[in-house]
């Protein structure tokens, strides 16, 4: 093979990927379909469209080093404005997504799986920029919405679908001595005598540090020590005057991933804050939002993955032949295909389930279902997202380590911050345990599980495991947690596919997909001496 053919080949491997993504997605539409969502593909498509050409090479340019966000506190007259400048390309991506009505979808309730389709499909291309901002919009809206006053305008402002006239939310929780122990957060709140609050202190880790509208925790000035001392507040960015509303912004942060997104540290000083409800519900509501948000953002960066490998291993030749004709190859492209399934169709019921528990649908047994899994999930899909996106640099060789040849390297970078961000592999499972062992979460967890499909040995198994290690002392169970949880993820993603497989119409191969899901992580496994793995693959590329 010439020079030539080899670069020709490299423009049919990108017309794939150019494919609407709406449209090269069946798995999407078969959920779409099976939770009664279907209409959505009046948006979908044309996003879909979008997502794969204009919006990912956008992504491309707000990425590049010399593109990133960068710090101005003063305008050009000297006023402090704590301002951060962005790349046009960042408002331009940014005006695509809101105008989808991403958010003002949350006017009404009962629409979440709506809009985590879309934060789906624009995570195709990676955080850029936005899909943090999204998540913590979606969380602060859902606070505002249920906290005592009248919050009308800033809802407004937050649903507002018109990227040039719509507010941002953020949350800052973290602080330099606490990170996810947040009971050490140290930040004070002092009453004003008016109703509102004053806030000083120093928040380490800010996201969206341009949001119109802060989230910000803090400990009301005599209240005790730990998570019961806390309170939790909403700041806006600026006074009616225009001026930032007592804040200062240290520095932006150089991150690993999610770069064109702008994260800082700030310091409080007098901020005029409202009180926006009981501090554990309102944390319980933007972390477990945000969790799910992570988990169909990794699904995302799952479904690019699998299309890039794909398509490349069918267009680029070595030694005579397609890669994808190596078996080797074609196993590593199977395991992120089936990967990729099995984030969705869990990620899309519990999306279903959120919503059925805002429209009243939802039982408290459910309810307890989805607590324990919605934290789980992000665990199982944020760490199955970066050895599926290492495996996809692998089929591409040395080219997978070039940047501006794929998008690879990027999205492993923040698939890796996913994998940190709204509570890490330990803190999730940690916490799952404590919801175990005081609360019997875990019941009515195996109980929703196996109504979704029906009794399954390798879910009798997993129960007993769990009883098992919450019967030992607690550092033993400590221990052991997440090797449970590990035992738990297969099935738990297979019970999903397969109540999605009995609905007439739906993706046809879901069968091969379960099949080699609970195949290749039955316990004991091993290649050399399954004799379908080869008839699997087959059917999986």
């Amino acid at each position: 093979m010439n020079p030539t053919t080899a670069r020709a080949n490299f423009t049919e491997w990108r017309a794939l990927l150019a494919e609407n993504a709406y449209d090269a997605d069946p798995h999407l539409r078969s959920l779409l379909a099976f939770h009664g969502r279907e209409a959505h593909a009046e948006v979908l498509r044309p996003f879909g469209a979008l997502v794969s050409t204009t919006l990912d090479d956008l992504a491309r340019d707000t990425n590049r080093d010399e593109n990133l966000p960068r710090l101005r506190r003063y305008d050009g007259q000297g006023h402090r404005t704590e301002g951060v400048e962005f790349h046009p390309g960042y408002h331009a991506l940014g005006r695509a997504v809101y105008a989808t009505g991403v958010m003002s979808a949350y006017r009404e309730p009962g629409h979440e799986t709506e809009t985590l389709a879309t934060m789906y499909l624009y995570s195709q291309n990676g955080e850029a920029g936005h899909a943090c901002p999204l998540a913590c919009t979606a969380g602060l809206i859902k606070i505002l919405q249920a906290a005592p006053g009248d919050h009308g305008a800033w809802l407004e402002r937050l649903y507002d679908p018109d990227y040039d006239t719509h507010f941002h939310g953020s949350q800052f929780l973290t602080e330099v001595q606490g990170g996810s122990d947040v009971g050490a957060n140290a930040v004070v709140a002092r009453p004003a005598g008016d109703g509102t609050w004053r806030i000083t202190g120093e928040k380490w880790f800010c996201s969206v540090v341009d949001a119109h509208l802060f989230l910000v925790t803090a400990r009301p000035d005599g209240s005790p020590e730990g998570t019961r001392g806390l309170g939790a507040f909403a700041v806006a960015r600026t006074r009616p005057d225009g001026t930032p509303n007592g804040f200062a912004v240290r520095r932006l942060k150089y991150k690993l991933g999610t770069r064109s997104m702008a994260s800082a540290e700030i310091d409080f000083d007098g901020a005029v804050a409202v009180p926006v409800g009981d501090f554990q519900r309102v944390v319980s509501v933007v972390l477990n939002t945000s969790r799910l948000y992570n988990a169909l953002a990794s699904a995302g960066l799952l479904q690019r993955a699998w299309r890039e490998a794909a398509a490349y291993a069918r267009t680029r030749h070595a030694f005579g032949r397609p890669v994808i004709g190596f078996p080797s190859a074609a196993r590593i492209v199977a395991g992120i295909r089936t990967e990729a399934y099995a984030a969705r169709g869990l990620s899309f019921a519990l999306a279903a389930l959120a919503d059925r528990q805002a429209t009243g649908g939802a039982s408290e047994a459910d309810a307890a279902a989805w607590r324990m899994l919605v934290n789980l999930n992000k665990y199982w899909t944020s760490i199955a997202t970066t050895r599926a996106i290492r495996d996809a640099i692998e089929i591409f060789g040395g080219n997978g380590a070039i940047e501006e040849f794929t998008v690879l390297p990027r999205l492993l970078r923040d698939s890796i911050v996913c994998e940190a961000w709204e509570g890490s592999h330990n803190v999730l499972c940690a916490q799952v345990l404590r919801d175990a062992r005081r609360l019997g979460l875990h019941e009515p967890m195996f109980a929703w599980l196996e109504a979704l499909a029906g009794p399954h040995p390798r879910l009798t198994a997993a129960r007993a495991a769990w009883a098992a290690v919450l019967a030992r002392p607690d550092d033993e169970a400590s221990l052991l947690i997440r090797d449970v949880a590990d035992l738990l993820r297969p099935i738990a993603q297979a019970q999903a596919l397969r109540a999605e497989s009995r609905h007439p119409g739906s993706d046809p191969l879901l069968p091969a997909v379960i099949d080699h899901l609970l195949a290749t992580t039955e316990p004991g496994w091993s290649a050399l001496s399954d004799p379908n793995l080869a008839t699997r693959i087959a059917a999986l590329v």
